[in-house]
């Protein structure tokens, strides 16, 4: 049995999954994924990664706004159930798609949906389980094959495999590990599928967390909370939305791509004649090594920067150019 396996994904992620199951000799004869949007400065509508991938090796792609037939995109709805009826799939991959699969969707290939999970089921159900474990201070996680249902990554697993988490790892290079893991997983699950011995079990009912959506919102560091805590925060938002502060001097909140919890807090403020604005953080020192600031317990050190419209910087670069750090460090 040569399997009829659709492909549903859109970024980066689901594109290596692709590539692997095409690599491993499966036969691809449809592509879901979401509508090319504006990217870059000039907003040019850019293709997925997944359809790009797509076009190159010949796969038909569609692309609906919406999967549900009562909803706003009926009709683009109807195109993608005659497309992937016509498929005659046995199996549809899901990875990373972006849109939910009603129950007709669930149901249309011979042997149902698998999605890749990128957590450890059921740790972190949801949209974003890389940045969450992270932020909360997993020190593991993993990849979770799942037969899909109708709830919220709430079906039976397949396969399962652990990675860890290390103290330095941001959500991007946590993303690319799992990335690699699912496109692996992915391929031995079918592989089990075709030979028959794919075995589904249910998820512990235990331990159920929920990976809440990435809200540009988040990106505002609370300098209220502990050092630890924000240096997750910067860890998990890297590269989005990015963790930003208001520092002294600045107009702009800057962007901070690389910081440290220290365990040691200083008392000493670097201050202007002019008293700090509200919402700007306390600086407590300025050096090569890194940007000092004062957080509800411990102190965090700012590594890498960026203010807005320019490049990322180390803090020793940063501060040759800040102005109020040269002027608060002057001798009174």
């Amino acid at each position: 049995m040569t399997l009829r396996v659709g492909f549903a994904g859109t970024p980066e992620f689901s594109r290596l999954a692709l590539q692997a199951i095409l690599d491993a000799g499966f036969t691809v004869p449809l592509v879901l994924t979401q509508p090319d949007r504006p990217s870059g400065r000039g907003l040019k509508l850019t293709p997925s990664a997944v359809k790009q991938l797509a076009l190159e090796v010949g796969i038909p792609v569609a692309q609906p706004r919406s999967l549900r037939l009562d909803g706003k995109y009926p009709e683009d709805a109807l195109l993608a159930r005659n497309a992937l009826q016509e498929a005659g799939l046995d199996v549809l991959v899901v990875a990373a798609y972006g849109l939910i699969l009603p129950s007709w969707a669930l149901n249309t290939p011979d042997c149902g949906c698998l999605n890749i999970h990128a957590s450890l089921l059921p740790r972190w159900r949801g949209a974003a389980p890389i940045q969450r474990a992270i932020e909360a201070g997993d020190t593991r996680t993993g990849v979770t094959i799942m037969q899909m249902d109708e709830g919220l990554d709430t079906g039976d697993m397949l396969l399962e495999e652990q990675v860890a988490i290390t103290e330095t790892d941001t959500a991007a290079e946590l993303h690319d590990k799992l990335a690699q893991l699912g496109a692996q997983l992915i391929v031995d699950a079918l592989t089990q599928l075709e030979s028959g011995a794919l075995s589904p079990h249910a998820q512990p009912t235990e331990g159920v967390t929920y990976a809440a959506k990435l809200d540009k919102r988040e990106a505002a560091l609370d300098l209220n909370l502990d050092a630890q805590t924000l240096g997750r925060r910067i860890r998990a938002f890297n590269p989005v939305p990015g963790a930003t502060l208001r520092l002294p001097g600045i107009e702009e909140p800057v962007k901070i791509w690389q910081a440290q919890a220290l365990e040691t807090r200083s008392t000493t403020v670097l201050t202007m004649p002019s008293a700090a604005a509200s919402g700007e953080a306390r600086v407590l020192s300025a050096s090569h090594e890194g940007i000092d600031i004062h957080t509800g317990q411990g102190t965090l050190r700012l590594l890498e920067l960026q203010r807005a419209g320019g490049k990322r910087q180390t803090a020793a670069v940063f501060i040759s150019g800040w102005s109020w750090a040269h002027a608060a460090s002057a001798p009174k």
